[in-house]
């Protein structure tokens, strides 16, 4: 087999370039364990309001 500058290691440029798109995408982040979603943070206490808003009467 007659070696090409297309070819490495007996793959070719867009095979190998795709087999490390595939592994790095594979990889991840690098978060171990499971895939959770984050808790929900406790809701925030508000103060009350200073006075409630009255529309004046006619």
């Amino acid at each position: 087999m007659k070696k090409t500058a297309a070819s490495v290691g007996g793959l070719t440029v867009s095979a190998t370039a795709a087999l490390l798109i595939t592994l790095a995408a594979l990889t991840g982040c690098g978060q171990k364990g499971p895939l959770t979603l984050p808790a929900k943070p406790a809701a925030a206490a508000s103060a009350p309001a200073s006075a409630p808003i009255v529309a004046p009467k006619p």
